[in-house]
């Protein structure tokens, strides 16, 4: 009766059935892990950035990794030249960034968000910055890029904007050394409103990190489905030998 199973025909079912099952087990598992690493990493950071934490050293700090960025970091200096950060949103309101660069004791720079204003940039409505020797904390962020979301990395703003929040971009603007990270006050005065500081890249319970789960779920479907077809096409395999026996069906 069973015999139809070392067919050439079933040789290839049977081996298909018995790679296909253990690579979509496989696939689901590593999903699953992914998301696990997600949600363990989220947990990390966040219990590594207690709201009540002291700030921190800004060169303690770096370079900017997902342990430390968004820690309060603190840095001392004079603030030197001031740009402005368009096509901002925050609560879904769109603005700008003013952004004021630090030049501290050690000579770097660092990037220094002092706060967001709603509508077009405008150097008018800005607040200039403190003068003489200034302590600044805010939260640590990592250097932006073309992938961050919500910059403009397009180019073509006018003199005094800046797209990209980074050393890289910065680099050609100010004649002296930065730091490859930046800053976000968490209490900004002059009106301003404080930029929250963002989660590390690939750290948050996001969109991204449930498609994770999904795709676990659609590998073990998959793999029962490949057990599925076979126990269904070997149940019609067995109840056509049976008719052919009866002399139901022509064998």
């Amino acid at each position: 009766m069973h015999r139809f199973l070392l067919t050439p025909r079933w040789w290839g079912i049977n081996v298909f059935v018995a790679l296909g099952v253990p690579f979509c087990l496989f696939m689901g598992t590593w999903q699953l892990g992914r998301f696990e690493d997600r949600v363990a990493t989220h947990e990390e950071v966040t219990a590594a950035r207690p709201a009540d934490q002291a700030p921190a050293p800004l060169d303690s700090l770096l370079p900017v990794d997902k342990k430390t960025s968004g820690r309060l970091a603190s840095a001392s200096g004079e603030y030197a030249e001031q740009l402005l950060v368009p096509d901002r949103s925050l609560d879904g309101t769109s603005g700008f960034y003013v952004l004021t660069l630090l030049r501290t004791d050690s000579g770097k720079a660092v990037p220094v968000v002092r706060g967001w204003l709603p509508g077009t940039a405008d150097a008018g409505r800005a607040p200039a910055a403190p003068t003489g020797h200034v302590e600044v904390t805010g939260a640590l962020q990592p250097s932006e890029n073309s992938s961050t979301k919500g910059v403009r990395a397009e180019g073509g703003l006018p003199a005094g904007q800046l797209g990209v929040i980074g050393a890289a971009s910065l680099v050609n603007l100010v004649p002296y050394e930065l730091y490859d990270a930046w800053l976000t006050v968490q209490t900004p005065a002059d009106g301003l409103t404080a930029v929250p500081a963002q989660a590390p890249p690939n750290t948050g319970l996001d969109l991204k990190a449930f498609q994770n789960l999904g795709y676990t779920g659609e590998w073990f479907v998959f793999a029962a489905f490949v057990l599925f077809m076979w126990f269904r096409l070997y149940r019609r395999e067995v109840e056509t030998l049976r008719d052919a026996e009866a002399g139901l069906a022509a064998a």
